[in-house]
């Protein structure tokens, strides 16, 4: 089977373009850098020729509000285009776990928006929302930091490793669309700040982290609802310790 990755280079992208190419399935690794971009078209006539299958795992170069949202916007009209052209039977997309809650926050409601294009289209679709990977702890910290300290959200959270993370968009991409949102999430509940703690001890970083129930999250308040999934998620297995162990070799 013919599958396209959009995104296909990126952290998730190439997890899940080695994962269905592991299986024996035909993978188009789609971005810019190869010549395939969604957001300005070029290419994506050429790529989705004869895909049965499109993954759409990209995000935005930008967090500023309006080219966030242009991009999300745009790109998603064109992938949605030239998929219903080439006939694709299934649209995958990565979001993320309570983005209907955060639309105080231009970055989610670029996703918000890249949603309901999806859910309003012709193709036949699966959502595959996602918490926060494990992966982005060190950007977290990097968004809260004020000289030598590091301020962060009290808020709860459920991270998530990206390989979990690209198991469950793989799993999607082989399956039969849902027409709905999927939820997954890693196996522990914690507190934002204390994940980062966690983060920056094992890194060596001697920055002070202090609670904060009031540090935005890409300009937005949370509170313990905000980014946590709803019943029914799917738990990847990988615990933020081991992660951090694999990560350390």
């Amino acid at each position: 089977m013919k599958i396209v990755v959009i995104g296909g280079t990126g952290l998730i992208g190439t997890k899940v373009v080695t994962r269905l190419r592991g299986q024996g399935h035909e993978v188009v690794a789609a971005a810019p850098s190869s010549g395939i971009n969604a957001l300005t078209g070029e290419g994506l006539e050429e790529a989705l020729a004869g895909a049965r299958v499109v993954v759409d795992v990209a995000n935005s170069p930008s967090f500023e509000d309006k080219a966030v949202l242009e991009f999300f916007e745009t790109s998603g009209r064109n992938l949605l285009a030239a998929e219903e052209k080439a006939g694709v039977k299934h649209h995958v997309a990565l979001s993320v776990v309570g983005t209907e809650r955060l639309l105080g926050s231009g970055y989610f409601r670029g996703k918000m928006a890249q949603e309901k294009l999806i859910t309003a289209g012709r193709i036949p679709y699966t959502l595959v929302r996602s918490t926060q990977f494990f992966e982005f702890m060190g950007g977290i910290a990097k968004a809260g930091t004020e000289g030598e300290t590091v301020r962060v959200s009290t808020a709860l959270i459920q991270p998530i490793s990206s390989d979990d993370v690209a198991d469950a968009v793989a799993e999607a991409a082989l399956g039969a669309p849902v027409n709905g949102i999927v939820e997954v999430a890693g196996p522990e509940r914690v507190r934002l700040v204390d994940v980062v703690q966690r983060f920056m001890t094992a890194k060596q970083d001697g920055r002070k982290v202090i609670a904060d129930a009031h540090a935005p999250y890409f300009g937005v308040e949370l509170d313990d609802q905000s980014l946590t999934p709803g019943d029914g998620v799917r738990v990847g297995p990988t615990r933020f310790e081991e992660w951090l162990r694999r990560s350390a070799t």
